[in-house]
């Protein structure tokens, strides 16, 4: 038999303390060396919209709060200056124009994202995360002809969350119901849902024809079905048990946030809390009605605001902000009448959503796409305000770096080190969609192609960026792109032409220098 020397004995206590040490840590005793991840994303809120960002009539104490608490990106953008495109484009990594099927979707759409199709949550699970998503989802439900009796799949739950609540599109189209992983909420077996956009159901009211039911009333496009005294887009019966109250989805949906985070808080999570503010119809909560002095949009903005500060005590009264990153941005630029008439455009005062941007939601000028962005981890990042060039298409692959993932998005670049505030460095180019058109920031340049089509969307009144020639803007010099330099400055436009061209692919190949006038 041979004797344990000293330094063996040694040897093994201290391979037992890290044995029961790492035990321990798996068990939970310690905080996770994986950090949480939640993306918290706006619906509609302008560059301009946040404090933080410029604004001065109104007020967001806690989406500054959370700013100055971490990055605030000034050149940080959404891909695409609507929603479903942006969406897709943040949970795939990947260009939406690259998806022919990537627009403004009704809510009988079937679901855009492949199930084969490789997306954030799906990378955060295999790197064993718990991942969930919560409100607005507008990507797509089913495969055609959906049954919204029955379980409805594919949905978010086929293409990596864990969990789901959501809706099906947005809250002025039908269907008007929660989804919850798959099911709709509520629903009465008695009572089933139809759904149908091309056709109203027989004795079924409308907006159009039944003005005298409504209490919000449809500007354009909004005239369809009636829920709860507000116009639709879009034809539903049945389910009136399942409906939801507008003035309550924004408690329902932070009721389902922190409830997702007091769930998991023992594991590593990720959360997309996707906010449905303040996209219409604008139903803010009595609590917030009248609160802003700028009618309804400015009342679900503080509505929001405060909605975020409840999620964000919830991180810290659960113990876990310090091992929390969170990312908080809009998924376009700001509209004001964008089909119903509540005072947006005549109650602004000197508000200005768009901040010093030119245009707006639909369009290919500055503030259709870029947008307010933040990141913030407390104890991690350091406070301060970056130059650096973004875009929520970058998600995909600096989150795969910070979990340990080899996953990459197509079009996804890895900025991890920028996102934390460690470099300044960031994109070089990025491809602008607006409606299926398509622009290039390049350094601190613009360059919109010709488009047919009106100058300015009337109904949204909205500059959407379409013109007969090129356009090319400075925006070191010319943030508010009001000097167009194509002519006068032909050598960096065939220089932007050939960048687009390379990214983009097909269109405008061949074109000549232009003629210095």
């Amino acid at each position: 038999m041979k004797l344990i020397t000293g330094n063996r004995i040694q040897a093994i206590l201290r391979l037992s303390v890290l044995l029961v040490v790492a035990g321990f840590m798996s068990l939970g005793g310690f905080a996770t060396e994986k950090p949480n991840v939640v993306v918290i994303y706006m619906d509609d809120l302008g560059y301009g919209d946040v404090g933080v960002y410029g604004a001065t009539e109104l007020q967001t104490p806690h989406m500054d709060k959370l700013a100055e608490s971490g990055i605030r990106f000034t050149n940080g953008y959404a891909s695409s200056a609507t929603c479903t495109p942006s969406r897709y484009a943040l949970l795939t990594g990947q260009y939406p124009w690259r998806n022919e099927n990537a627009k403004i979707l009704p809510g009988t759409a079937p679901l855009l994202i492949g199930t084969s199709q490789m997306t954030i949550p799906k990378m955060m699970k295999e790197a064993g995360y718990t991942t969930g998503v919560v409100g607005k989802w507008h990507l797509g439900l089913g495969s055609g002809n959906v049954d919204w009796n029955r379980k409805i799949t594919p949905g978010p739950n086929e293409v990596g969350f864990d969990y789901s609540f959501v809706m099906a599109a947005t809250q002025d189209r039908v269907p008007t119901v929660y989804i919850e992983n798959g099911y709709v909420v509520g629903l009465d077996e008695n009572d089933p849902i139809q759904v149908d956009y091309q056709h109203n159901f027989e004795g079924e009211p409308t907006g159009k024809d039944n003005p005298e039911l409504l209490r919000v009333q449809w500007e354009h496009g909004h005239f369809n079905s009636i829920v709860n005294g507000i116009p639709r887009i879009g034809f539903m019966k049945g389910g009136e048990k399942a409906k939801w109250k507008d003035e309550e989805m924004a408690d329902t949906f932070l009721e389902k946030a922190k409830e997702y985070i007091r769930k998991n808080k023992n594991k590593p999570f990720f959360l997309y809390y996707a906010l449905q503010q303040p996209h219409v119809p604008r139903t803010p909560h009595p609590r917030f009605a009248g609160t802003s002095g700028m009618g309804p949009r400015g009342d679900v903005i503080v509505e929001a605001d405060w909605c975020i500060g409840q999620f964000m005590e919830t991180l810290e009264k659960e113990g876990i902000l310090e091992n929390t990153l969170i990312i908080f941005s809009s998924d376009n630029g700001p509209v004001l009448n964008d089909g119903y008439y509540d005072g947006a455009e005549m109650r602004l005062g000197d508000h200005t959503p768009w901040g010093p941007l030119r245009g707006g939601k639909y369009s290919l000028f500055e503030a259709g796409t870029r947008v307010p962005f933040v990141t913030s981890w407390k104890g991690k990042i350091d406070p301060m305000v970056s130059e650096a060039f973004v875009c929520q298409l970058d998600l995909l692959s600096s989150l795969a770096e910070l979990v340990g993932s080899e996953t990459r998005g197509p079009d996804s670049q890895e900025l991890l080190d920028v996102l934390l505030g460690k470099s300044k460095e960031g994109r070089e180019e990025l491809v602008l969609e607006a409606t299926s058109r398509t622009a290039l920031r390049k350094g601190n340049w613009v360059m919109i192609p010709p488009y047919d089509g009106p100058a300015v969307n009337k109904q949204v009144n909205i500059e959407l960026g379409n013109s007969s020639g090129f356009q090319l803007y400075n925006l070191e010099e010319d943030l508010g792109q009001r000097k167009n330099l194509a002519e006068e400055n032909p050598e960096k436009l065939q220089e932007m032409l050939r960048v687009f061209e390379k990214v983009r692919g097909g269109g405008f190949k061949n074109i000549q220098p232009l003629e210095l006038k």
